[in-house]
């Protein structure tokens, strides 16, 4: 019996490009070892129409690694990979300073401050392709300005934010003035279209808590269609910027969570504005239910118990909260053992650094797909 025929060549590259489709993004050493396989693979996967397909198949995009916020000897803002990224290296591109601090992560790129002789400088970096962009200093009017608060974002109008890099940006600054009441908040967007900064929005009347001298803002901010909202310090509030309208506005905080631990505002599923505390070894989980433009309340939504999750140094070792990344709903835990990495949806617990305490974490999430660098300097690597 004769064998049968050969499938066509055409239904074999169909199916091959629908296996290499479902390559997982967070493990993108896979896909760089796939196109080096041969060539006709690697024809395929350098295709832009595949590339699309391959970022708008998974959604959101993976997040690779953590910006270091914490000062370091060499002076540089450093790449904490969570998974394997092939080429993938640090310091991100910033001119030789005494000082360079990372300030916000978002949509591929990394807000930089540096400082050289007493002066401070804004760079928006991309770790991937090294393309930089320097932001002017706001000019407020005075000097006496302290910046709280600060956000990078991608200003394509009608973007997914599957592979945002070399458009348009947006960079928000929140700040307060020491001439004026310590509970007077103002907040800045600076447009790279424009190549300027908007008039300041002011906020007035911000009540100071007991005992502390200011309202700061802490944590990362948490991007919500034109919203941008800011934690300020305990449970004085939270700050929400209207970066469109170029309006300043407080939102207030669940009255019964727990500040003690410390608190990461978040981004939930439904994309309305989420909250996480801990108390104790447990984290709780907030969701804000807007019903109207006046009517909102905070519902808590979930009860997580970290002691049968993740290793405590000691029964009084409190664990806090230091970050989320949005849209893979992952969220960062400090521990006396440890920087977790936690999946809210499946549980799966990772340890991924050293403890972090008063400093939150800024999560890095790209595709990393070979066209973002040249396969021909990765043969030969050993990483792969």
């Amino acid at each position: 019996m004769a064998s049968p025929p050969p499938p066509p060549r055409e239904l074999v590259d169909d199916v091959i490009r629908e296996i290499l489709l479902r390559l997982p993004p967070d493990e993108p050493k896979w896909l760089f070892r796939a196109a080096l396989a041969c060539k006709p693979w690697l024809r395929t996967i350098s295709d832009p129409t595949f590339l699309h397909r391959y970022r708008a198949f998974h959604g959101a995009p993976p997040l690779l690694g953590l910006i270091d916020r914490e000062p370091l000897v060499d002076r540089f803002p450093r790449f904490v990979a969570t998974t394997a990224v092939p080429a993938f290296s640090f310091p991100i591109p910033v001119p030789d300073t005494i000082s360079a601090c990372p300030l916000d992560c978002r949509h591929g790129r990394a807000l930089i401050r540096k400082v050289e002789n007493g002066r401070q400088h804004y760079f928006v970096c991309d770790p991937v392709t090294g393309d930089r962009h320097r932001v002017p200093r706001p000019d407020a009017g005075t000097q006496w300005m302290v910046y709280d608060a600060f956000a990078i974002f991608c200003g394509v109008t009608g973007c997914q934010h599957l592979d945002c890099h070399g458009g348009p940006f947006y960079v928000v600054f929140m700040f307060r003035n020491w001439l004026l009441a310590r509970t007077t908040m103002s907040a800045i967007v600076y447009s790279s279209e424009m190549g300027a900064w908007s008039v300041p929005a002011t906020l007035e009347g911000i009540l100071a808590l007991e005992g502390i001298h200011d309202n700061t803002v802490y944590g990362r901010g948490a991007l919500i269609g034109d919203e941008i909202y800011f934690m300020l310090s305990g449970d004085a509030g939270i700050t929400k910027y209207d970066w469109r309208k170029n309006c300043l506005s407080v939102v207030n905080c669940p009255t019964s969570a727990s500040y003690s631990g410390g608190v990461t505002l978040m981004v939930m599923e439904d994309c309305s504005l989420g909250l996480a505390s801990i108390e104790h070894t447990r984290i709780y989980l907030w969701s804000r239910r807007v019903s109207s433009e006046n009517n909102a309340e905070w519902v808590q939504c979930r009860v997580i118990d970290l002691e049968k999750l993740m290793p405590m140094v000691n029964p009084g070792d409190r664990a806090r909260v230091v970050g989320f990344a949005e849209g893979v709903g992952i969220i960062f835990i400090s521990t006396g053992v440890g920087l977790f990495m936690m999946e809210l949806k499946s549980g799966r617990v990772k340890k991924i650094g050293k403890p972090r305490r008063n400093i939150s974490v800024l999560p890095y999430m790209r595709f990393y797909t070979p066209d973002h660098c040249r396969l021909s300097s990765l043969r030969g690597s050993t990483d792969l």
